[in-house]
This record gives structure tokens, C-alpha cells and sequence, in this order.
């Protein structure tokens, strides 16, 4: 008896100093390294654009008109099947979360309904989207230059690029919605000191497709399609005449504000920007690329340029979040050449 007690103390004893070990030598749980990338959705239909709840859940827009929840274990949650003129490039745009979501629960959206034209419309998500409340209707839509990026500032105005619709005349009219960056109150009123007493914030914008800021000292950035290459990237400023179809590209004349960045000599077609520590981040369709280029210490001056990521295809959108760049691909729009699994949101960590 008394040896099997003795047994019994030392596989205690060894159970006990076993547990210990696991508990103060086990590895170090696994964190992203830097440039690392991961899939998180896929299969999907021309995802346009992202933003994030409160919580760090995704919401995306499909151009098809789907608006979905993307959670962290990979879960893709349709929350609005939402009724659109999807032609060529109309169709579901953009997407943009409310500053005060916690409170009210609003959800943008920018899309091409039946009638041809765009609009700008505010949800409540509770569950799925309800309880549509149009903004702006009527915005020069059709199956080309839509614009359609929507994002907050840092002024708590809601700000949406839109397109000329291929009619170049509206760029210039200041009574038009078409080809300009427009600037909202979230209620869908026009701010008071908005330039033209309308919503009109900059015009003579071509296509431009992609808007972010500079949280240092507040200067908006924006990228547009040029005609025949002279895509830009341009310093938005409240009553900026960015010349189109005056003026494109490389092009200097008294009175038209000239771009921070042209590309004369291929098409990037670029889409989606984000901004993090000083360097933009590009996204570009028919150049099939993410650049990045690196800024001045002031922001008003590009001092470097690369590209990071060139293996994609067509990248529509990217984003920051949480320290990670988040990009949906865009092959399956029908310019791309669709690669297994597209479309595609990734993560890569910065």
C-alpha cells in the first residue's frame, strides 16, 4: 500500500510540474508580420468599396447591387440586396459607416437606380438595411464615369466623388452634380459654407473614384481618370477648378488647379487611396497595382513612388484599418482577367 501511494505522489507530482511548464514555456501566440497577406473573402462579385463598424466588422458593397458584413473568421453576411442599374461601370458604389454609428446606426450608399442616375441614400442597419432616406437623387449616372466614392471627413461632412457621365460639359457647370466632389451634411443638407451655397465642394473632375485625408493637418487627396493616360492624383481645396476638359494632365494655365501626381506615359486607371504615416496608397485598375507613394513632410509634394503589390489584377479599393491595408480585387468587371477565387479582399499587414 504504501508504495502505491508513493506512486501516486510522484504521477501527481509529475502531472502538476507537466501543467507548469505548459503554462510558463509555451510559444508566444503568432502576430502578423509586416507585409504578410491573407485572404478573407473570396468569390465575390466586384466588391467597390469598404469600411468598418465600431466593432472592426467590414461592411463592402458588391456592384451588383449586395451590401454584406465581412467578420473576422471569414463569415460573409448579406445585410441588403439593393435594387440598381448595373451597366458597365454603374451599379453599387460606395459605402460609408456614420461617425456616431453607435448612436444612430446609419449606413451610406451611393448607387445607380433604375432611372439611369445616381443617388446618395442613408440606411439603419438593425439586422439588415431598412429604412431608406434619399439624400441626393439625381447625380449624372450611366454606363460610364460614376464616380461613387463615399467617405467622412474630418469634419463630419460626408463627401462622394462623382463622375461626368461622359457628358464633359457638366464638369464646369457648378449647378451640376456631375464631375465634381460634392460635400454633404450627414441629414443630406447643404453645409453652410460650402462654396457655391450647394453641394458642390471642387469641380471640373473627370472620374475621380477615390478620396482620403491627411490626418496631420487635414489636406484631402483625391485620384481621377484621365482621357488617354493623365490619371491623376490631386490636393482637393473647397472651390478648386481641377480643369477638366479644359485642362488635363501636365497641363499649366492660370486658374485651374494643376495635379500632385499625372501619369503621362501609361493608364493606372486608379481607384481607391488611403493615407498612412505620409504615404498614399493607390489603387489602380487597368494598371494592375497598389502604389504608394511616399509625401513631403507637408503632404503637398510626392518624394517617392513605388509599386507594392503588381500579382492582383485589377484592385479596386484599399483601405486602413487597425494597422492592416485591406484591398478588394476588381477582375470580374468585365476588363479583368479573372484568377482563381476572384474577387477577393485581402489584408496585408502594415
Amino acid at each position: 500500500m504504501k508504495k502505491r501511494n508513493i506512486l501516486l505522489v510522484v504521477i501527481v507530482a509529475i502531472l502538476i510540474l507537466a501543467g507548469l511548464i505548459f503554462l510558463f514555456i509555451q510559444p508566444a501566440p503568432q502576430t502578423a508580420q509586416q507585409g504578410e497577406t491573407t485572404i478573407l473573402a473570396e468569390n465575390l462579385e466586384v466588391p467597390w468599396a469598404m469600411d468598418f463598424l465600431p466593432n472592426g466588422t467590414m461592411i463592402f458593397t458588391e456592384r451588383v447591387g449586395r451590401v454584406n458584413l465581412l467578420y473576422e473568421n471569414g463569415d460573409v453576411v448579406k445585410v441588403a440586396d439593393i435594387s440598381v442599374s448595373q451597366v458597365s461601370e454603374s451599379g453599387l458604389l460606395g459605402v460609408a459607416v456614420d461617425p456616431n454609428f453607435t448612436e444612430n446606426r446609419y449606413i451610406y450608399l451611393y448607387y445607380t437606380h433604375e432611372g439611369g442616375v445616381n443617388r446618395i441614400s442613408r440606411f439603419v442597419l438593425d439586422g439588415t438595411l431598412t429604412g431608406e432616406t434619399v439624400l441626393l437623387d439625381d447625380i449624372p449616372g450611366g454606363p460610364i464615369h460614376n464616380g461613387g466614392r463615399l467617405k467622412f471627413g474630418p469634419d463630419g461632412k460626408l463627401y462622394a466623388t462623382t463622375g461626368e457621365a461622359g457628358v464633359d460639359s457638366l464638369a464646369q457647370d457648378v449647378n451640376s452634380t456631375g464631375g465634381k466632389i460634392l460635400r454633404l451634411n450627414p441629414d443630406g443638407t447643404v453645409p453652410s459654407d460650402n462654396p457655391f451655397g450647394n453641394y458642390v465642394y471642387s469641380y471640373g473632375n473627370r472620374d475621380p473614384q477615390g478620396i482620403t485625408w491627411n490626418p496631420a493637418n487635414g489636406l484631402l487627396y483625391a485620384s481621377e481618370h484621365g482621357s488617354t493616360m493623365n490619371d491623376e492624383i490631386n490636393i482637393i481645396t473647397s472651390e478648386g477648378n481641377f480643369g477638366w476638359p479644359i485642362v488635363q494632365g501636365d497641363e499649366n494655365r492660370s486658374g485651374y488647379i494643376s495635379p500632385t501626381r499625372v501619369y503621362t506615359d501609361f493608364t493606372l486607371a486608379p481607384s481607391g487611396i488611403a493615407f498612412f504615416e505620409n504615404r498614399l496608397y493607390v489603387a489602380g485598375l487597368r494598371g494592375s497595382q497598389l502604389r504608394v507613394l511616399t509625401l513631403s513632410a507637408d503632404g503637398e509634394s510626392i518624394t517617392d513612388e513605388s509599386i507594392l503589390i503588381n500579382n492582383l489584377g485589377r484592385i479596386r479599393d484599399v483601405v486602413v484599418h487597425d494597422g492592416f491595408l485591406y484591398i478588394s480585387t476588381s477582375n470580374r468587371d468585365g476588363r479583368g482577367l479573372p484568377q482563381g477565387g476572384d474577387d477577393k479582399i485581402i489584408r496585408m499587414k502594415l
